[in-house]
């Protein structure tokens, strides 16, 4: 059985582009299916394949994931050749624990300023909540790519699962136009420049849904 990806709008859906950079870099085929959220049927038809209702999910012969993390582990266990997760036990330590902070943290940051690739404008002004979380992840970026990132420009040198789960905020810094220090400009440059990113985000471009 093919694997087959369930993703909402390539615009907004953020748990979307996380598990779709996480396939992306397994370089297995699979199949995506779209489905614009929001919209009268959305919540009838993703129901029909997820038990939550939401996306991202993952089908397989194994059955259906409903769960980013979920699913990029499955995929790191699944093609252990494609190296999803960095090399070296602290490195991948730490870089589950950068996924698991960004899965379930930063919900200022995730209030304020929503994903939107297409938005080019800063906010007229950022709370104090939002500005210590863009603090946090600079210095969590910082960290990351101080120990673990000397061999490439990603977060622990090539590729990885934490930079999937990441792309999305260098997304939203720079959609919101956030002036950051240059380390952590780089590496949303870096997020940019990715060529698995860059399919996704040209998509994104083509998308006519609005989601107020």
């Amino acid at each position: 059985m093919t694997l087959k990806l369930i993703i909402g709008n390539k615009n907004y859906s953020s748990w979307s582009l996380r598990a779709w950079l996480a396939i992306e870099l397994t370089g297995a085929p699979y199949d995506e299916e779209r489905i614009p959220l929001y919209q009268a049927d959305s919540r009838s038809r993703l129901l029909s394949l997820s038990p939550t209702g939401k996306v991202p999910v993952l089908q397989c012969e194994d059955g259906t994931l409903w769960d980013s993390l979920a699913i990029a582990e499955y995929l790191a266990e699944r093609f252990p050749e494609a190296h999803l997760w960095p090399l070296g036990q602290t490195a991948r330590a730490h870089a589950r624990s950068a996924c698991a902070e960004m899965h379930s943290g930063f919900v200022p940051l995730r209030s304020h300023m929503p994903i939107d690739l297409r938005r080019q404008k800063p906010l007229d002004e950022v709370p104090e909540e939002v500005q210590a979380d863009i603090r946090r992840i600079c210095a969590l970026w910082a960290d990351c790519r101080g120990r673990f990132g000397q061999d490439g420009p990603f977060l622990f040198g090539h590729a990885s699962i934490a930079d999937a789960f990441f792309a999305p905020v260098a997304a939203r810094l720079r959609s919101y136009a956030v002036a950051l220090p240059a380390d952590a400009e780089a590496y949303v440059e870096t997020i940019y420049r990715w060529p698995a990113f860059q399919r996704w985000y040209q998509a994104a471009m083509q998308e006519t849904e609005i989601i107020e």
